[in-house]
């Protein structure tokens, strides 16, 4: 019995990591860089605390008002049709604006650094 090895064709070359583009080594680069990841860090706090303070009135919604909490449509509970089907739009409406904003911060620091910027 013969052993055979199979393997794939070796590559010239292999990949290496990218060296930094020069807008991030300088010490404005570095300035813009910091401040994309602050305010990339300030915008996921605001739409995290957002949804968290929304998320949170829902209870205070059905407390608030009386009977809402016995209330039934078709045999179900309200409070199960407001949690069950009122936070996936907060959750779906919170995405959205978080991706918008967050692509918009992009934007404005590839526009302060230059066009040889690649985010990662």
């Amino acid at each position: 019995m013969t052993r055979v090895r199979v393997t794939a064709p070796r590559s010239a070359a292999r990949p290496t990591a990218e060296p930094r583009d020069s807008a991030e080594e300088s010490a404005v680069g570095q300035v813009f860089v910091r401040s994309l990841i602050r305010s990339q860090l300030r915008l996921a706090l605001v739409v995290a605390g957002g949804f968290l303070l929304i998320l949170g009135a829902f209870p205070l919604l059905l407390g608030a008002i009386p009977g809402l909490a016995e209330t039934r449509f078709a045999g179900i509970p309200f409070d199960w049709i407001l949690l069950g089907a009122g936070i996936y739009p907060v959750t779906g409406i919170s995405a959205w604006l978080y991706i918008r904003s967050a692509a918009r911060n992009e934007a404005r620091y590839r526009d302060l650094a230059g066009d040889k910027v690649m985010l990662r």
